[in-house]
């Protein structure tokens, strides 16, 4: 039976990063995460485990340094494996998740109007990343880190675009089900897979504004239901009615809309937005 971790930086790992000091940041899903400060920089080093559900999760981290060699060049970039899996490193991105950063928002019910300017960064994040030739595949609110000078889109390990050692990679079976497109989930009941696209990368990002203002997923399910009754839900209902006020509601309702082509591209929401926040 898989472990649960957390687990400690190995002991080859350690001789590689050489941490002055370490914080735990997570553990969940297959992967622990710690914040390492060492003498070249601060550091998020990643170790991949198999899940309760999942075996990828395992050869995440490794995955997610090859799409970063590709994206940003190999300075910084570590990778290998241990006795559980893959560990990766990367340099860390200091800032708050655009989920932590709406808390105000959804404890005024969803009424007050959300940061366009925050919105901004997060579009243009995704943006480049499209306009890079990749789709991240696992678009959701925690993984925009909105510094004081940029905000970084992260944890690319189900990113599409380039060619990646097959010894990590492994097949594209959805993400987080609370941002996922019809059309992705979908997919993944039929056939167990899916294609990721700059259409559902798009959908997803809608949804994070939406649950970031608001609380709620786009689409209603029971807290205890399955993955696949979620994935169900979201394939058959329609999502929830958008209340976010003002012009971002009305954009995340044409980036939630359920025909992939009736989307708008990431380009077009970074201008939209523009739009309404000319400053």
């Amino acid at each position: 039976m898989p472990s649960s971790g957390p687990f400690e930086l190995p002991n080859h790992v350690q001789s590689i990063v050489r941490p002055l000091s370490k914080r735990l940041v997570v553990n969940r899903r297959g992967s622990t995460v710690w914040d390492v400060q060492t003498a070249a920089g601060r550091f998020a080093v990643k170790l991949g485990y198999r899940s309760q559900t999942h075996a990828w999760t395992a050869l995440a981290p490794a995955r997610e340094a090859a799409v970063l060699r590709q994206l940003i060049g190999p300075d910084g970039i570590h990778c290998g494996e241990w006795e559980e899996g893959t560990w990766s490193a990367q340099p860390w991105h200091e800032g708050q998740s655009l989920f932590t950063l709406w808390e105000p928002h959804r404890q005024a019910g969803g009424q007050a109007a959300p940061n366009l300017a925050e919105a901004l960064s997060c579009a243009l994040a995704l943006a480049d990343l499209h306009d890079a030739g990749w789709v991240h595949g696992d678009v959701q609110p925690n993984h925009f880190v909105i510094g004081p000078t940029r905000t970084t889109l992260i944890d690319l390990a189900l990113a599409q675009g380039g060619a990646v050692p097959k010894s990590f990679d492994f097949s594209y079976r959805g993400c987080l089900v609370h941002y996922e497109a019809p059309e992705i989930s979908q997919s993944v009941l039929e056939t167990g897979t899916a294609v990721p696209t700059v259409e559902a990368d798009v959908y997803a990002l809608g949804a994070s504004f939406f649950i970031s203002a608001t609380g709620w997923r786009h689409v209603s399910y029971p807290d205890d239901a399955s993955r696949e009754d979620q994935r169900q839900a979201i394939v058959v209902q329609p999502h929830r009615r958008i209340t976010v006020p003002g012009s971002l509601g009305k954009l995340i309702e044409q980036m939630m809309r359920r025909n992939p082509a009736d989307r708008p591209t990431s380009e077009e929401v970074c201008a939209e937005l523009r739009r309404a926040f000319p400053g």
